[in-house]
């Protein structure tokens, strides 16, 4: 859910945040979290190789197990947790020998649920088995490149990818971008729907919010001087007087950025344009 306040200063005029409703009120499991230090955008070379990074509140990282291998192991939801580094809400498992695990929850799970993984358990909503197992038409999330490695794809607030067909050894599944896949049948995910699906909804309302995410300014290109963009400079209000490009001259919009994939491009039934 998410709501929005009566402003009562210019800050909060456009501030839409979420409610946190459904979270449990507990601390996050200490045998799961690790230090996160800050790059500031900084590569080990340490200049900045991605701008507009810096400062930020301290965060710890959750370890989220995103193989699901416990297979055959029954284990209980105890809890559903924000996670600061992700847009997905996190479920906390306790399993049956009484080892603990986050994982992504998925739309409609409840604490005190049952889950489960493995190639022979039911296809219901948070259990995690490969795609020859799950049915035809099924919304997956939580989804393997390549078996054994751990998702890679579909682990975003709201996402969820279908399961449109299987032949051979490879289903077809259609991804958020409406890319057409050919993913082996013995990659795992997880039934379901990622949660927190209004994410996409969020409006922080001050620049000083973002900065408490660690987002620092951006400042147009048309509005520097010449020395600093391509875009700069002009008399008056100029807009560019070019198509728009990077402070190094590269072209942004509309410039297709993707590396040729001869590998994984056999595998792509529809692309997403």
């Amino acid at each position: 859910m998410l709501r929005k306040s009566r402003p009562i200063t210019p800050g909060q005029r456009s501030k839409i945040l979420p409610t946190f409703d459904g979270l449990t009120k507990a601390k996050p499991e200490k045998s799961l979290l690790k230090p996160l230090k800050k790059t500031g955008g900084r590569a080990s070379s340490g200049r900045i190789s991605v701008r507009h990074r810096g400062g930020g509140h301290k965060r710890f990282y959750r370890i989220v197990d995103f193989k699901r291998k416990r297979a055959g192991i029954k284990a209980e939801v105890i809890s559903i947790a924000y996670d600061p580094n992700r847009s997905a809400r996190i479920a906390l498992l306790k399993y049956a020998d009484g080892q603990r695990t986050y994982i992504l929850a998925p739309d409609g799970l409840q604490v005190g649920e049952q889950l489960e993984s493995g190639s022979d358990v039911e296809a219901k909503i948070g259990n995690a088995l490969p795609l020859r197992g799950i049915p035809d038409g099924t919304f997956v999330h939580n989804l393997e490149l390549h078996k054994g490695k751990g998702a890679q794809l579909v682990r975003s607030a709201g996402a969820s990818a279908q399961l449109m067909a299987k032949e051979g050894k490879f289903a077809h599944v259609k991804l958020p971008s409406g890319e057409i896949r050919l993913i082996h049948l013995d990659c795992q995910a997880t039934v379901g729907q990622v949660g927190n699906s209004e994410h996409s909804g969020i409006s922080l309302g001050k620049a000083g919010r973002s900065r408490w995410m660690g987002r620092r300014p951006e400042v147009r290109g048309v509005a520097m001087n010449p020395v600093d963009h391509p875009l700069g400079g002009g008399e008056g209000k100029a807009s560019g007087g070019r198509p728009p490009v990077t402070p190094w001259g590269k072209p942004t919009r509309g410039y297709k950025t993707r590396k040729k994939q001869k590998a994984s491009g056999k595998f792509i039934v529809k692309r997403r344009k």
